[in-house]
């Protein structure tokens, strides 16, 4: 849900912070008092469309910002985590800052992205409906989406299962293709890994050689510094200086001294371990000068052969053990292509094989899909009977891409479907697309009937009306009242109304006017309680004058409100 939603210099709200709560909220209001600016404000912090026009008369910049709580499967994470965004405690923080020039500044958790990407994490996020502008519902694009979303529990494993072969059939199509290119484009691959190959052969390479060269380097590249050590550490030991002589004496006058007092034996022991220790040592130093040989000629074969390395690791692989993996990986390359015919022939065997699985899977989510579009249109039929539109039929159609006697297969990731929403409003017309429906108060009845079905599976934290009971009145505004209630069992719902059947049934009421305060207009939110929200749904229903009767309508319009939610609730 948007918990906290801040304004700062926009249009002709100066400063103001809203602290929402879960349910139905409804901003009543004269016309020109803020309403639609604070959705405005609201679509633009969700990657809507901006222009300096929005920046308050006088200021530098405008300032949106807006505090989201979500639950942990919400889709905002799958869509953050794609963009390196963290989200902590289950909060996401969207900001967008519109400069005198036109320019944006947008964050998601602090983090800066372009308005593309806020627009993509905005749309997890919210959903705004008004009367005429382009909705999810009423893209046909998003039809198949809908529906998968509605049959879930059934369709998502059958998608499943159809995504699995299609990823296999999608790999077989690329290797097909990657083997039926053009015989001179093939000729060249061909030469070029050939030569690749035979340059990684001819070197023969082995497992950490040049570790071992880069060791031996070393020691020839340093040797008189390595002899002169391990003379003078020889000398020390057994030279002029003897020093093991001297260890040697003590090692016996210990010896000696402990037949005498054994307390003296673990010393003597002690000394006369590492006498034979050092002996050992000095021995192998000993051998490791006879063996010393410097050898000018060797040095450079080692530099020549690590250059070689080198140059392979340049091209091949950062490390010996990768240049092997290259060369097996195009030895196989180079097998394919010599053995193309087979190959492809192969190939399309098994992309046949694959075909037929393929459209079984095909077959059997398009099954699925069509069982639960007929349910999905049974439950319209019934919220559009309880909307008053009882003549009006809904149906969706599908359209294969997929023809199997045609033997023309067009596989697509999400199965052979294309959805779309079809509608007829009045007895006699034909069924048109859902977006052909002209009539604004039929707009906003097909739109209610389809939320409050899709809002239970969509999983979007907030979803805005703007002025979507436009047109409508009497026993069809006391039914758009109460689908809108019923939208907002299932999601945060904010919702802008003339009707105050709406306002009654609502969970938060917010009053919204505007005053000229030192020759500047000011939007002033004011939430309203009990006798203030009787006065302003009077002012709803009768225009300025307000008397007893209208009071009375109030009144008895929030207690069968009060019935309606209390029967939605048990």
């Amino acid at each position: 849900m948007l918990q906290e939603l801040s304004i700062r210099n926009f249009a002709i709200i100066d400063e103001l912070s809203l602290s929402l709560e879960e349910g139905l909220t409804v901003l009543t209001g004269e016309t020109g008092a803020g309403k639609s600016i604070i959705i405005d404000a609201v679509q633009l912090l969700v990657g809507g469309r901006g222009s300096s026009e929005f920046v308050r008369h006088g200021e530098k910049k405008a300032e949106i910002e807006g505090i989201f709580i979500i639950h942990d499967d919400h889709p905002c994470y799958g869509k953050c985590e794609e963009l390196g965004i963290d989200i902590e405690d289950g909060m996401v923080l969207l900001k967008r800052d519109i400069s005198q020039s036109g320019k944006s500044a947008c964050r998601v958790n602090g983090k800066l992205v372009t308005i593309a990407l806020l627009r993509e994490v905005g749309s997890t996020l919210i959903d705004v409906h008004g009367q005429h502008e382009s909705q999810e519902l009423m893209d046909e694009t998003k039809h198949l989406l809908l529906l998968d979303q509605f049959g879930s529990q059934d369709i998502t494993p059958a998608k499943s299962a159809y995504f699995e072969l299609f990823e296999e059939y999608e790999q077989v199509q690329r290797q097909i293709r990657a083997l039926t290119e053009d015989e001179q484009q093939m000729a060249h691959r061909l030469d070029l890994i050939q030569f690749q190959f035979n340059e990684i052969e001819e070197a023969e390479l082995q497992l950490g050689e040049d570790e071992q060269l880069t060791e031996e380097k070393i020691r020839l590249a340093n040797f008189e510094r390595l002899f002169s050590s391990l003379q003078t550490a020889y000398n020390a030991l057994q030279g002029d200086q003897k020093g093991l002589d001297w260890i040697g004496l003590s090692m016996s006058n210990l010896e000696q001294s402990a037949e005498i007092d054994s307390a003296l034996g673990k010393t003597s022991e002690s000394v006369a371990n590492s006498f034979y220790l050092l002996e050992e040592a000095a021995q192998s130093i000993r051998q490791q000068l006879d063996s010393l040989e410097f050898d000018p000629d060797r040095l450079q074969v080692i530099e020549d052969r690590l250059n070689e390395i080198n140059q392979l690791k340049r091209k091949y692989g950062s490390s010996i053990e990768e240049i092997v993996h290259f060369a097996a990986a195009i030895e196989e390359e180079i097998e394919s292509i010599t053995n193309r015919d087979s190959t492809i022939k192969e190939l399309e065997l098994k992309r046949a094989s694959i075909i037929e699985d393929l459209q079984l899977e095909a077959d059997h989510l398009t099954a699925v899909r069509q069982q639960w579009a007929n349910n999905l249109t049974d439950e319209i039929h019934d919220q559009l009977q309880a909307l008053h539109m009882n003549k009006a039929i809904f149906e969706v159609r599908f359209h294969q891409s997929s023809v199997r006697n045609a033997k023309k297969f067009h596989f697509k990731k999400d199965g052979v479907d294309t959805v779309e929403f079809f509608i007829s409003t009045n007895p006699g017309e034909p069924l048109k697309p859902l977006t052909k429906v002209a009539s604004g108060g039929e707009i906003s009845r097909i739109m209610l009937a389809l939320k409050t079905i899709f809002s239970k599976h969509q999983g979007i934290t907030s979803i805005i009306f703007d002025e979507v009971d436009t047109g409508v009145s009497g026993r069809v505004a006391q039914a758009i009242a109460e689908k809108i209630y019923a939208v907002s069992v299932h999601s945060q719902v904010l919702c802008i109304s003339h009707l105050p059947q709406v306002a009654a049934i609502s969970d938060r009421h917010l009053f919204i006017s505007k005053e000229v305060k030192n020759d500047r207009t000011i939007t002033h939110v004011e939430p309203l309680e009990k006798q203030d929200r009787v006065l302003e749904i009077s002012r709803m229903i009768s225009g300025v004058e307000i008397t007893d009767l209208t009071l009375s309508h109030a009144k008895e319009l929030l207690d069968l409100a009060h019935s309606i939610k209390k029967t939605a609730v048990s």
